[in-house]
């Protein structure tokens, strides 16, 4: 059974993964849309992003259920945190917009 101990090594793992993965697609979005390997730069850096975080779930899956859900709980976090840090200033989100016309 997984203590509260063991649970936050997972966390940590998972906000790892999660800005490696999250992280690496910002890095891929900025370098392979100019360039003129746009596919080869995006199915590249799907395979190792994808390959990375699948390999770092097993090895914390391997102790329990728990630890993983951990590892998940850090992986979305870490999503949120590198979605607010690489926002574009200035722009607006949808709840920001005003509400538009319905169509009759």
């Amino acid at each position: 059974m997984a203590d509260a101990a063991s649970l936050v090594p997972a966390l940590a793992t998972g906000v790892l993964l999660g800005v490696i993965f999250f992280g690496g697609l910002w890095w891929t979005i900025r370098k392979g849309l100019p360039s003129e390997h746009a596919a080869l730069w995006f199915f590249g850096s799907l395979l190792l992003r994808t390959s990375v975080v699948l390999a770092g779930f097993y090895l914390v899956a391997s102790d329990s259920w728990r630890t993983l859900l951990a590892c998940l709980l850090g992986f979305v976090a870490a999503r949120l945190v590198v979605t607010w840090f690489t926002r574009l200033p200035g722009r607006t989100t949808s709840a920001q917009l005003p509400e538009g016309g319905h169509a009759p």
